[in-house]
């Protein structure tokens, strides 16, 4: 059975708990300067964002079809039988497909690095494989986070919403998105404000079936090149989305730090 973290964000008090375990758990720099940043980055896995005094974290989705595994070429991404989708660094050969591919834009790259590598949230593999909860949800000190069984956590998140339909949305974000996530999301407001994709635009058909549907109905006499050519343009037009979206986080980031600045 795939394990998952169940984020409920009416239970979350800002603390950045998660943020510091994270960071120590994956040997990453946590200070104060990299406390108030609201951005991810290759640096910093998982974030706290506050929005009107209400809370949302943003981290990988752990997809239970990945589309970073299923576009790299060579296989530096995966999903381990327990849940988590890890990356092997001496597999990637840089080619950022993983980025390309994501619906979430959560994998990121050490673009000031002289050895770049791809960064994202991998679930504490090493602790989960031993039985154990991720590092995040272990210190939390709400429950906000919680670790378990995807199954028995769903259940659960259902349970709320029934119990206390005016506190949650009826919904669970990472139920159906792209064919489920390993990691779901109770909230009182739409993840979408917090820059998660909206559910309809990226839909429950996990990302990976559509290059099988697409290539059962290419007739055989098609040149390869055509398919070459509308893939390299797919791409380019993919990495634009990406680059944007990322200068938009940076730019983001940069007037709330002025705004503090004044």
């Amino acid at each position: 059975m795939s394990k998952a973290l169940l984020y409920d964000a009416t239970m979350c008090i800002g603390c950045k708990q998660c943020e510091s375990a994270c960071a120590r758990q994956n040997n990453l720099p946590y200070d104060d300067k990299v406390a108030a940043e609201s951005v991810q980055s290759a640096h910093k896995y998982t974030v706290v964002m506050t929005k009107d005094d209400k809370f949302m974290r943003r981290l990988c989705m752990h997809c239970e079809h990945p589309a970073c595994a299923s576009a790299c070429p060579v296989g530096a991404f995966h999903k381990t039988k327990e849940g988590p989708v890890v990356y092997d660094v001496w597999k990637c050969i840089g080619c950022r497909y993983c980025m390309v591919a994501c619906a979430f834009n959560q994998p990121k790259y050490e673009w000031g690095s002289l050895n770049p590598r791809v960064r994202k949230c991998i679930m504490c593999p090493d602790r989960v494989a031993a039985g154990k909860q991720t590092a995040c949800a272990e210190i939390c000190p709400t429950g906000a986070t919680k670790f378990g069984d995807r199954d028995d956590l769903i259940r659960e998140a259902q349970d709320r919403i029934r119990q206390n339909p005016t506190t949650y949305l009826p919904r669970i974000y990472g139920l159906n998105e792209v064919g489920g996530t390993c990691v779901l999301i109770l909230s009182s407001v739409k993840a979408e404000e917090y820059g998660y994709p909206a559910s309809e635009k990226i839909g429950d058909t996990p990302i990976p079936e559509y290059t099988g549907r697409v290539m059962s109905k290419i007739p055989d006499f098609i040149p390869v090149w055509s398919l070459v050519l509308g893939g390299i343009y797919w791409i380019s037009h993919r990495r634009s989305e990406v680059a944007a979206a990322e200068a938009a986080e940076t730019a983001q980031e940069r007037d709330k730090k002025n705004g503090r600045a004044q």
